[in-house]
Order: C-alpha cells, then structure tokens, then sequence
C-alpha cells in the first residue's frame, strides 16, 4: 500500500506538467498567425483584394481610337495572295504569275489601324501615341458609354512617341490626373487599360518590373518597364498606379518577349504635351557638342575613377557649347548642379531647358573642374538636325545620317587611323539609316566595296548612286567589331 501509494505520488506531478506543456502549445498554435495573415514590413498588402473600382473609377476616361489612311500604290491585285500562297514567297512563283497575268496598275488602298489614349481635361484633349495617329486621314474616338466623336490632331513629337488630339463632346468628360514616376517604384502594382486587339476596355494588372529601360526607339529613351500585359491596341493607353493616377504612357511591346511592355514615364511626358497643347510642337535645348559615354579606356585615359560624366569629341562650330568655350576632349560632369551619367543624362537634361536660359555647364579638363555659362540654344528640327555645318561634315539627307572626318583626338580613343573611314555622329530618328541599323559612333569604311576615307570621298561614292540602288556599308563598330549593313537610297 505504502509502496504503490508513493508510485502514485511521484507519478502526479510528471503528469501535471506534460498537460501543462500540451495547453501551452495549443495556445501558441492558436494564436500564432498563419502564412496567409503575414504582410511585409510596413504593413502593405502583397496582392490588393480586388482592381475592380479601381479599373470602374478610372476607365470612362480611357477611349478607343480608330484611324485611317491612305496608301498610295498599294500594290499589284495578287500581292496578297503571293504573300499567302502555299508555295511560299519565291521569286520564281511572284515571276509566273506576273508573266501570266502581266503587271498590274498600283492601287490605292486604306490602311486602318487602332489604339488607345485617355483624356487628360474637361474640353476633350486626349494623350496617345504618335504611331497611333501619325499620317492618319481620320481619327474616330470612342468613349466606354459608346459614343463615337471626329478627332483633330493638337500636336505630335515623333522624338517621345507622344501625340494630343481633341474632341469637341462638351464638359461632361472624365479626366485622368497625372501622378509622379519619378517616385513609383520597381515591384509596386500597376494597371494598363486600353483596347489590345480592337477589344475595348480591357484591364490588366502587374507590376513595375524595371525604370529607366533603353530600347533603342530615339534620343530620350526612358521607359518604365511593366509585366501588366501590353498587346497591340493598347498603345496610347495609360499605366495607372493605385491611387488611379497615369504614371505612364503605354507604348512598346517586344515581340520576343512575351509578357514584358514598356511605357512612357509621365514625367517625361507632361512638358511634351504641355508644349504640345499650348504651341502644338515641342521645342528643345541645344548646346552643339557631339558625345559619347566614357567606357573603361576614356576613363583610364582621362583619369576620370567613377567613369561619371560625358565626353565631349566634337564642337559644331558657331553653336552654344562653341561660344561658351567648350572643347573637344572636355568631360561634361554637370548641368546646373545636376550630375551626368551619361550622354543620355545630358539630352534630356538639355532638352528641357528652355531656349534662350543661361546654364551652368561643369566641365573636366585637364584634371581640373571648371565651370562655363551657356546661352541654349533651340535644337535643330530632325530633319535638319546636324546638316551641314562646314568643311568636314555632311548630312545626307536620303539616309539619314550624317558623318563626319575622324579627327585625331577621336582617332586615338578609338585606337584606329584618321583615314579608316567617316565617322557617323548622328543618325535621324525614323530614317533609312536608323531602321537599317546604323548606329551613333559607326565608322564607315566602305560603300559598295569602295574604300571612304574622308566626307568628300563618302559623299562622292553616294552621288553615283541613283535611287533605289542598293547600299552596302561596310562597318567597324565598338564592341562589336565589323558589320556589314544593307539599305536603299
């Protein structure tokens, strides 16, 4: 009895403190949150529960355009036929059928195309895209409640890709604000609306993926890139952010890859179509100095550690930078304070200067900092941008581009010979040349197998040709090495 009793005893409290540590767990377990209820810090929801009054509060004033233009010589009767027929599109089949049929009068034809834009006030100014309107004949608006307006052209800038048109539907029109690009950030939620494929009023959601993205379309390349899916039509559209403010212009897709689309920053937008509503142009700083990006060998050369700034290889003469005094072999550091990364970094930042300001200009020269005034000047329509501007440097105008002797100092920091070739300082944006793929800093050796040494021998080799004759460049590239590029004149 005493024995078992005493089992019994020490038995008890062993047992007590096992049900102790059971209840305890199960109150941890309890009240310990599940995965699905953990939110970053911050407390900011990863995934919002709905873009449903989101995509209800912004989408009347997102509207559906339809243009049409006129191709003229549209083509011979079975052209279309040749480019779907099973054989394939050979030269022998085009051949037969020319011969069989004889040749066939052009033919005008109407291009229609579609696109996105978004209102932007109360009297009808609408914001979209430049290749959604550019060369259209009429421009047909659509509203979300249905109702169709004619559209006119305000202004386009072929540079941004950027275009405001008008509509006359009285005050009754919803308005999208503008927010700030500069501060939304990689990884935050996005909207794009617009009509992908002609369906209106489609809505999809992603997020930000990268800022600042260069994709080759022109001079101010700055795209904010999205996974919000971007589909032919939607071009024009606008990329909203969470407070339902437009922080991008919806833009480019790339066909190579799927799900990845590109807008328009706002903010590099809202002076273009400032300008463009109140002059119906955009007009632009300009200093007059060719440029370049300091790569390793510059940097090591100039003793420049951080490879900051732009180089300066050429001074157009009786421009800006010229009068300022600007050199060639200068290293561009700052503009008004603000810091240059890159060459990038200096046209835009000119760009939006207005013409006639005076800047400051913080230059590197032979390892010293100094700082020159400089009166900008307005950059030069495309067009006519880098014509001719002396001895040594042409604009050919048929292509594109325009080229200029290798000067010594470029010579040596390109490590080649100054009569290796013509050097290309500027290619014009939607040119032969750019759609070609020349390329800003190319050296052209030979036309057509003929040896260039210098602009008069560049310019004499393209005289001989009549249009329509096949160009062949013949090309050194930096980090590329040599290309050959094909075009017509």
């Amino acid at each position: 009895m005493h024995a078992r009793y005493h089992s019994n005893k020490q038995r008890h409290p062993v047992a007590a403190i096992l049900l102790a540590v059971f209840l305890t767990g199960l109150i941890s377990l309890r009240a310990a949150p599940s995965l699905a209820d953990t939110k970053p810090a911050g407390d900011v929801a990863m995934v919002p529960e709905s873009f449903s009054s989101l995509a209800d509060a912004v989408s009347p004033a997102v509207v559906n355009i339809r243009t049409e233009k006129t191709i003229q010589g549209g083509g011979r009767v079975f052209r279309h036929f040749n480019q779907q027929n099973p054989f394939g599109n050979n030269d022998h089949f085009n051949d037969f059928f020319e011969k069989f049929f004889g040749e066939q009068p052009q033919k005008d034809y109407k291009q229609r195309s579609l696109g996105s834009g978004f209102i932007i006030d109360k009297d009808g100014y609408i914001v979209t895209n430049n290749h959604v309107i550019e060369n259209a004949d009429k421009i047909k608006v659509k509203l979300k409640d249905g109702k169709e307006y004619s559209a006119k052209i305000v202004g386009k800038d072929p540079s941004t890709d950027i275009a405001l048109i008008k509509i006359n539907a009285g005050d009754n029109l919803h308005v999208l604000p503008f927010g700030d690009s500069s501060a939304i950030k990689v990884g935050q939620w996005v909207v794009a609306i617009g009509s992908p494929f002609g369906l209106e009023q489609t809505v999809t959601a992603g997020i930000i993926s990268a800022k600042g993205r260069v994709i080759g379309s022109g001079p101010y390349d700055n795209f904010l890139q999205t996974d919000a899916s971007i589909n032919p039509g939607n071009s024009g559209g606008p990329l909203i952010d969470m407070q339902g403010q437009v922080i991008g212009i919806n833009t480019a897709i790339i066909a190579s890859g799927q799900g990845i689309g590109f807008a328009i920053p706002i903010n590099l937008a809202k002076g273009v179509i400032e300008q463009l509503k109140t002059k119906g142009e955009v007009t632009r700083g300009w200093l007059g100095v060719v440029i370049q990006d300091i790569n390793d060998d510059v940097a090591n050369y100039y003793g420049v550690k951080d490879k900051k700034g732009v180089l300066v290889t050429e001074v157009i003469k009786g421009d800006p930078a010229d009068k300022a005094g600007i050199r060639p072999q200068d290293i561009i550091l700052e503009v008004n304070n603000q810091k240059v990364d890159s060459s990038r970094d200096l046209t835009n930042l000119v760009a939006n200067i207005p013409v006639g300001e005076k800047v400051k200009i913080t230059i590197l020269r032979d390892n010293k900092k100094q700082t020159l005034t400089v009166d900008v000047a307005k950059r030069p329509e495309e067009n006519k941008l880098m014509s001719s501007n002396g001895s040594g440097k042409t604009h050919e105008e048929d292509l594109g581009i325009q080229v200029s002797n290798i000067t010594p100092e470029v010579a040596k920091q390109l490590n080649v010979s100054p009569s290796d070739g013509v050097l290309v300082e500027q290619v014009i944006s939607g040119s032969k040349a750019e759609a070609a793929g020349v390329q800003n800093g190319d050296i052209i050796k030979e036309i057509n197998h003929h040896a260039v040494k210098s602009v008069d021998e560049f310019t004499s080799e393209l005289s001989k040709l009549k249009k329509k004759d096949e160009i062949q460049l013949f090309i050194w590239r930096m980090n590329a090495g040599f290309v050959v590029i094909k075009m017509t004149k």
